[in-house]
């Protein structure tokens, strides 16, 4: 997979609500994430994702502010629907994001949970034949979702252009969208791939993430005992190979066949995911890794998922 086929998580990078503080615990300078930006781009990470409920618009357009004059950069960005259908929301969110990117079309937008899915996939198709949305996709989405949303578009002479959901060692439960998505033509990206730093490697149960962030409530000390086996697993297997233990649950879901969303918030985050590009794990370290995993008992879901 080459570096610009990853694309490049920013959820960490808005203010304010659903921001870096309230999310992550964190607040991070402008400064570090603009030579993030700049370290991952001239290592030929050209493909970022964002939506405009991170930080209620606040990440749109911080990242607009940096992409601004490099026609070779794919933004993907997302449109959060109310429960219920409210007619013109997408398209409205739509432009405000655009304005917000500093762009005219967007090469990829999702429907970020598929509420009223039929009605804003038909309020998005006009957007798509008008070529002001390259690629349509669909986020956090049943195998059900996903092929309702192949069939609706298909009938339009249209497709379905990528899921992204949440895929990873401790939410392993993707196959099906996965093979259905292979086997007509639509891209899989997984998120939460690191679980937020549970399987950075960074953190412990005597380490933990701060208290007074979203992430310490849904991944507590408590879990981190019970993945103290696979972390061991991950730290072995990284040294094998030269690299980070943070990148072994990144080279996992490479090979599952998704397309991984990687968070960086500091240059470094971008030099190691790089140097992990190089490297393939094998049949046996993969199977290694789901058994350990399969042990923990975890199945992790954030609260905004319908499923």
């Amino acid at each position: 997979m080459r570096n610009d086929e990853i694309l490049i998580g920013t959820w960490a990078w808005g203010s304010g609500i659903n921001g870096s503080s309230m999310v992550f615990g964190n607040k991070l300078d402008k400064a570090t994430l603009k030579e993030t930006f700049d370290a991952a781009y001239g290592l030929g990470f050209k493909s970022w994702d964002t939506a405009a409920v991170y930080g209620m618009g606040s990440c749109e357009t911080f990242l607009g502010g940096l992409i601004s004059g490099k026609d070779d950069i794919f933004i993907s960005t997302k449109f959060f629907p109310g429960a219920k259908y409210k007619s013109g929301a997408l398209v409205k969110s739509f432009e405000e994001s655009m304005k917000r990117l500093g762009k005219d079309s967007a090469d990829l937008f999702f429907i970020h949970v598929p509420r009223n899915l039929r009605e804003n996939i038909e309020e998005a198709t006009p957007l798509l034949k008008d070529g002001k949305i390259k690629a349509l996709g669909i986020s956090n989405a049943s195998l059900e979702n996903v092929g309702s949303a192949h069939e609706q578009l298909k009938k339009n002479g249209l497709s379905l252009g990528a899921v992204q959901n949440h895929f990873s060692l401790l939410r392993n439960d993707q196959d099906e969208i996965i093979k259905f998505c292979s086997e007509n033509g639509i891209t899989y990206y997984a998120y939460m791939v690191l679980e937020q730093g549970a399987l950075s490697g960074r953190y412990s149960a005597e380490n933990h993430f701060p208290a007074f962030s979203m992430r310490n409530r849904v991944f507590p000390k408590s879990k981190f005992k019970k993945i103290e086996g696979l972390l061991s697993a991950m730290k072995d297997m990284a040294a094998g190979y030269n690299i980070d233990p943070s990148q072994i649950p990144i080279l996992w879901v490479i090979g599952k066949g998704a397309v991984p969303i990687v968070g960086l918030t500091k240059p470094s985050h971008a030099e190691k995911l790089a140097a992990a590009m190089k490297v393939t794990l094998s049949r046996e370290e993969t199977d290694h890794l789901e058994k350990l995993s399969k042990e923990t008992g975890i199945r992790q879901q954030g609260a905004w998922e319908p499923q």
